[in-house]
């Protein structure tokens, strides 16, 4: 493992130094060895690891490359994190939500176009109808999701996602009272919708805090009732 921990940092170090840009293709694989100092054996699991990670793209028939390097694109690696995250790193997860959502929530109040407004309470309207846990978090995840797009940051929009997957959401959602989680949601989406539709940042803000904060107290009382205990236990 240790030799493939020094080919993954020597190819970073190449790209770091602009040896390997963006969108670049890797010398073949004998020459790369040879220039690293490397086996080509550990060469190729480190391809492996940096390809997992989105550094690299290998494309069937020609050749491995330098994918974009685009935060965002770079963020997605860190969903699966999210999606097992249990116990105090899930809350830790939220806590970081927390810090994000609302200042996003704030800024798009100036940015949402009225068709966008239309559309969170089409999505709000959706919501309400759902039978099932995991269609309220698909309209959830959409709603929030289309208020932080606004602010035109993709890398801003990829990383509130990692912080609170799909998995994670439907995870809290059961593991908690349902019936009074999905009220209490309800509730707080009219209040950051309203606040929104009236061009209110500050308030929008408060109401994105107040909604994330209930859930990170739930979060963190089942913690303290069982330590050990995990989000859907």
């Amino acid at each position: 493992m240790a030799l493939t921990d020094e080919a993954i940092d020597k190819i970073k170090a190449m790209i770091v130094a602009g040896e390997l840009a963006p969108g670049s293709r890797l010398p073949k694989e004998e020459i790369l060895a040879g220039q690293l100092g490397l086996s080509r054996n550990s060469l190729r699991e480190a391809v492996r690891a940096l390809t997992a990670m989105r550094i690299l793209i290998t494309r069937q028939g020609d050749g491995t490359y330098v994918s974009s390097l685009e935060p965002h694109l770079l963020l997605e690696s860190l969903s699966f994190a999210a999606d097992v995250s249990q116990g105090r790193t899930a809350l830790q997860l939220l806590q970081i939500r927390r810090l994000l959502e609302p200042h996003a929530t704030g800024l798009a109040a100036a940015l949402l176009k009225p068709e966008d407004l239309q559309e969170l309470r089409n999505i709000l309207k959706r919501s309400r109808a759902v039978a099932t846990v995991e269609e309220f978090v698909a309209h959830d995840i959409a709603f929030h999701l289309r208020i932080v797009e606004a602010v035109g940051n993709p890398v801003l929009s990829m990383l509130l996602q990692v912080l609170s997957t799909r998995t994670q959401r439907v995870r809290i959602v059961r593991g908690s009272q349902t019936g009074d989680a999905l009220n209490s949601a309800h509730a707080d989406h009219e209040q950051i919708l309203s606040a929104l539709e009236s061009r209110d940042a500050l308030l929008a803000a408060a109401a994105a805090t107040v909604h994330i904060t209930a859930v990170e107290r739930w979060l963190a009382g089942s913690l303290s009732d069982d330590p050990t205990r995990a989000i859907d236990d």
